[in-house]
């Protein structure tokens, strides 16, 4: 039992010296480590006999503790160590699994935080979530029941978010009487897997959560084990940060620095490499090229920054640099590109539908990305690839993302800060993905956009008009194609430049390919949008009809053109106003099943929020909404 007195006698330390305590602690390096395994392999137990051994609990808990473990008829050495870890508590409370649970503890030589995630397959993403941090991950495994097929998804999800230190804890020893045979054999059996996803190495240890054998000191029990304790393994690996020195230097900018007119820095924390005033630095994507002058922290100026800190750079010249951009070493910059392979674990309860327009984020960088349809799906228990038009929740697969702008990155293999980023819904700002940048595409380095003389402007003054796209949104027969026929013979009395792009006439030829699958509706308005913003390039205003069912592909199309030039028009028709009409014939085949992924029967249409013009067909002719249209646009009263 750890005892009241090493607590107080710490107390008194602190009280005596404050600051000598402070200076130290601050000092010690920081490791980040995750626990995984099966259900009930003792990841709990093993976080909560840290904490015990590392004088974290003290005899106060451990009276409470006692109490629990009576009641669950366990006593003294049998005491479960489970319990002192709060969101297992919590768990047993309230019948559930906490998604990810962190907890701090220290010793003389290190800080540590570890994160305890569950063991369920359909907790994967909260895995990744709890691993993409880490700098080591413990992988236990139940010495009774050997490498199983979590072991293998847990080992093969922790090669994969880059981690480079695995302790192979093998639990429960007490269980197996200690016996050498079937650690041995555990490890033969981890071991062919293991290189077989690219594992190379690891640090197998023989332990025992509940008893403390080889937690925090080498046990009698396991003579046959020369090795480390894993408390003394933690204390001493070597830290990716320290490996990440060695490299180029690195820098994203977070924020720019500018209090005075005599100062302007740029704060971020350094991803990779080290710094020292003189340095030669290139700010990329610019590629503008200065010199460092200062480096800028609370406690004063710096001689030289490595890897892990946070800083603020001062440059001998004045050149464009802001949020985003990465500071590089002069001679060895990280890559640009708009267009990479990568892998992706999908973590959003809504599938991935493939071109719908996402935010991306990317270190301090953020942008709007689409991801193509997955190249295969990763049978993590298996290895094998699968073929995949779509990602579900926590899938894991392998997609190429395009970006709207060219990005900084490196590959995620030699830099998780500048290789690792996340997706995220642009309706709800939910984070719906992880992803790893395998490479850039070449087709992005190869492509380059041309510059021409007779530009939008030149195409503009022209046609003496304004380009705009008018993007009718409404169910099938509410009308849109008919009001936006009548707007379009308006505009073209009026002597506009005028173009109609109507739905079904598209399908004919440049959509053809595509059906009325969700992954094929965003896909046939992603090139509407492309379209309508080239037409609006020459000068044309562009009316589109199109069902558009979903407000993200409304809201990619509106994101393509400058501001005021995209007027969305809700063609408001309810689903029984529109079905009676059913000029097509089409919602009585839906009704009878032989027209599958029919808007407003069985494929879903969301409504705009906010459209700039809204029609209600039950009050007006399709000639009076074309008249309404018309003098909304160009300031017009209604009875002329």
């Amino acid at each position: 039992m750890v005892a009241k007195d090493e607590k107080y006698q710490t107390d008194a330390l602190i009280a005596e010296d404050i600051d000598a305590y402070l200076e130290a602690h601050q000092h010690k390096s920081m490791l980040r480590f995750i626990t995984c395994g099966s259900v009930d392999d003792g990841k709990s137990t093993l976080i909560g006999r840290l904490l015990y051994d590392t004088k974290m609990i003290f005899e106060d808990q451990l009276d409470a503790l006692e109490a629990d473990s009576k009641k669950v008829g366990t006593q003294g050495q049998n005491i479960d160590f489970a319990l002192l870890v709060d969101g297992l508590a919590a768990e047993r409370e309230q019948g559930i699994t906490i998604d990810v649970s962190y907890r701090f503890f220290t010793t003389e030589k290190r800080k540590f935080i570890v994160a305890d995630t569950p063991g369920h397959e359909q907790y994967t993403r909260n895995m990744v979530t709890g691993a993409s941090t880490a700098d080591l991950a413990v992988i236990l495994i139940d010495a009774r029941q050997g490498v199983l097929t979590q072991t293998r998804r847990h080992s093969y999800l922790v090669k994969l978010v880059g981690i480079k230190h695995v302790v192979l804890a093998v639990n429960k020893m007490d269980l197996v009487g200690y016996d050498q045979g079937v650690f041995d054999k555990i490890i033969a059996d981890y071991h062919e897997f293991a290189t077989s996803i690219g594992i190379d190495s690891y640090t197998a240890i023989p332990i025992s959560g509940l008893a403390g054998d080889n937690i925090a000191q080498l046990s009698d029990n396991t003579p046959w084990y020369s090795g480390q304790s894993l408390l003394e393994h933690l204390e001493n690996v070597q830290l990716d940060v320290a490996l990440n020195q060695d490299k180029a230097f690195r820098m994203a900018v977070q924020w720019v620095n500018r209090p005075n007119l005599d100062f302007r820095g740029f704060s971020g924390q350094i991803a990779a490499g080290s710094v020292k005033p003189g340095d030669k630095v290139r700010v990329v994507p610019s590629g503008k090229t200065s010199t460092i002058k200062r480096i800028v922290t609370m406690d004063g100026d710096l001689e030289v920054a490595v890897a892990g800190q946070s800083v603020t750079l001062t440059l001998a010249d004045e050149i464009d640099c802001s949020r985003g951009d990465v500071i590089a070493a002069a001679e060895s910059p990280p890559e640009v590109a708009d267009q990479f392979e990568t892998t992706i674990v999908w973590m959003s309860d809504e599938p991935l539908l493939p071109g719908r327009s996402v935010r991306m984020k990317i270190g301090t960088q953020t942008v709007s990305a689409h991801v193509q349809q997955p190249k295969y799906q990763i049978d993590i228990n298996s290895m094998q690839h699968l073929a995949a038009k779509k990602l579900e929740l926590n899938s894991i697969g392998v997609a190429e993302v395009a970006t709207d702008k060219p990005i900084v990155f490196e590959p995620y293999d030699s830099n998780r800060d500048m290789g690792g980023f996340i997706l995220i819904d642009k309706n709800t700002n939910a984070t719906i993905a992880a992803g790893m940048i395998h490479f850039s595409l070449r087709r992005s380095k190869n492509v380059h956009w041309q510059p021409v003389d007779i530009d939008r402007d030149a195409h503009c003054r022209l046609k003496n008009q304004r380009p705009l796209v008018l993007w009718f949104t409404g169910l099938s027969g509410s009308g849109k194609s008919t009001i936006a026929n009548e707007v379009e013979k308006r505009l073209h009395f009026m002597n506009r430049h005028t173009f109609l792009l109507d739905g079904d006439n598209i399908r004919h030829g440049l959509n053809r390919d595509l059906g009325f699958t969700d992954a094929d509706r965003v896909e046939n308005i992603r090139r509407i949008g492309e379209i309508a913003k080239l037409m609006t390039d020459a000068g044309l205003i562009v009316l589109t009809a199109f069902i558009s069912p979903f407000r993200a592909e409304r809201q990619m199309a509106r994101a393509m053109l400058p501001d005021g030039e995209f007027i969305e028009v809700f063609v408001d028709t309810p689903l029984q106003v529109a079905e009676s009409r059913d000029v097509k014939g089409l919602y009585k085949k839906a009704r009878s099943g032989e027209l599958k992924n029919f808007t407003g029967i069985d494929s879903p249409y969301e409504e705009p929020v906010s459209a700039e013009i809204r029609i209600d067909t039950t009050k007006m002719s399709a000639r009076e909404a074309a008249r309404h249209i018309v003098n909304q646009l160009f300031g017009l009263d209604e009875a002329d």
